[in-house]
């Protein structure tokens, strides 16, 4: 460790620099000695770094995903290439080209922030050797080694023994004890941040190796944070489990706010967005505008969970536009369905009340007794029948077994008898 922590000593300077500024604020307000004035400082140090590799943790979200979306097409080519394997790196790389993702991405900031990390390690190594180093001079050495987090010195670590601890000014349980702690903390956060990302932020309906690969590291990462953990100083656990817990509430924001595709965390998101949009009747602000907007797009590409929200607007007398904003519809305007067409909503026909035994009685006695408003054939006037009667004989009398006059669709002439006659 002492040996990779020496390649990024052109950085020790600036974090010792760094470190330095932060504990003149602290020691001001909890003295220049104590523990909390040089712990705030690493942590003050390890919220400055994270706040600057926040554009990267933006390139890492987009990598994944992007990362995610590909896996079926990498799976593909990968049997389809399976006995090629230059081929397949070539087809690979295609990809990757086309779709402008980068497979590094989202390691960037890991690796951002390794210098700082070994560049830490190396002053807090320097300071439990008694060496000054960067901004550090004689008295901030004299400072930071009577500086104690809960009882353990801050240069110090797990394996030291005890007159090396001694020396720093404590006993060797309280090193072991804060150590031990600060050791299944950092890897309790490291493994609660990658299990979250699992289980609740990655699209279930596909199964790739992508989603095993992270679910391995689930379980490896904190494995290795606890061996090496054991030769990291006080203050590097403190930086340590300082960025792990940073990760973990910055991976929670992101997967309520800005939720994978699919995934559970969406489900829950857009069932929050459905309560939000029904109680308002629009959508408030730009994100669930980019959010509605998407959805809108994706028409029937959709997946169950947006479906579902597409749907309960409708039923809420909603509709989507392709703009993010929402709007207020009418029972007879034209509806957003599931699947993209467009439908028209018509209201519910209302079922008759059903009457009474009594009632319908009632009812029939009434509908006989009411007189007859159509005239009958006794009702009809005289002139009317004789009138009828002239109609009636200008039709000429047709003759039995003669022939008939041709009626539409019959041919003209002598037709024959269906069946023959019987003499």
């Amino acid at each position: 460790m002492d040996t990779i922590a020496s390649l990024f000593s052109f950085i020790t300077w600036p974090v010792s620099w760094v470190i330095v500024q932060f504990h003149t604020v602290y020691g001001a307000i909890f003295g220049p000695d104590t523990g909390w004035a040089w712990g705030l400082s690493i942590v003050s140090l390890v919220i400055l770094i994270r706040i600057c590799l926040i554009p990267l943790f933006v390139k890492q979200i987009k990598a994944t995903r992007g990362m995610q979306t590909l896996q079926p097409e990498m799976k593909k080519i990968q049997e389809r290439y399976k006995n090629d394997k230059q081929r397949q790196s070539e087809e690979m790389m295609k990809l990757y080209k086309e779709t402008g993702t980068n497979p590094l991405s989202s390691c960037l900031p890991i690796l951002a922030q390794s210098p700082f990390f070994f560049a830490l390690y190396h002053v807090l190594n320097s300071i439990a050797s008694n060496d000054t180093i960067g901004v550090i001079n004689d008295r901030l050495l004299a400072s930071a080694q009577k500086a104690h987090i809960f009882g353990a010195p801050l240069a110090s670590k797990f394996t030291d023994g005890a007159a090396e601890v001694e020396a720093l000014g404590s006993s060797l349980t309280d090193v072991r004890v804060v150590t031990a702690i600060m050791i299944v903390l950092m890897s309790a956060s490291q493994f609660f941040t990658q299990r979250q990302l699992m289980t609740k932020n990655v699209d279930t309906t596909v199964k790739t190796p992508f989603m095993q690969q992270q679910k391995m590291l689930m379980y490896v990462f904190p494995v290795m944070f606890a061996v090496f953990g054991i030769n990291f100083p006080v203050g590097v656990l403190v930086y340590w489990l300082t960025t792990n817990v940073w990760t973990m509430g910055q991976q929670m924001y992101v997967i309520r706010n800005n939720p994978t595709p699919g995934s559970k965390a969406q489900a829950a998101y857009l069932e929050r967005l459905h309560k939000s949009v029904t109680q308002h009747g629009k959508t408030r602000g730009r994100g669930e505008r980019a959010i509605v907007k998407a959805i809108v797009a994706k028409g029937r590409d959709r997946n169950e969970f947006e479906r579902k929200f597409i749907n309960g607007l409708n039923k809420a007398g909603l509709a989507a536009q392709a703009d993010g904003n929402v709007t207020k519809s009418d029972a007879e305007v034209a509806a957003q369905a599931e699947d993209g067409a467009v439908v028209t909503t018509t209201p519910k026909r209302q079922q008759p009340k059903r009457q009474s035994k009594s009632q319908r009685q009632a009812t029939k006695v009434a509908g006989e007794s009411e007189p007859k408003t159509s005239l009958s054939k006794s009702d009809e006037p005289q002139d009317s029948r004789q009138d009828a009667k002239p109609a009636a004989a200008k039709k000429p009398a047709q003759k039995s077994g003669g022939r008939s006059k041709a009626q539409s669709g019959q041919r003209k002439g002598p037709q024959r008898p269906k069946s023959p006659s019987k003499k």
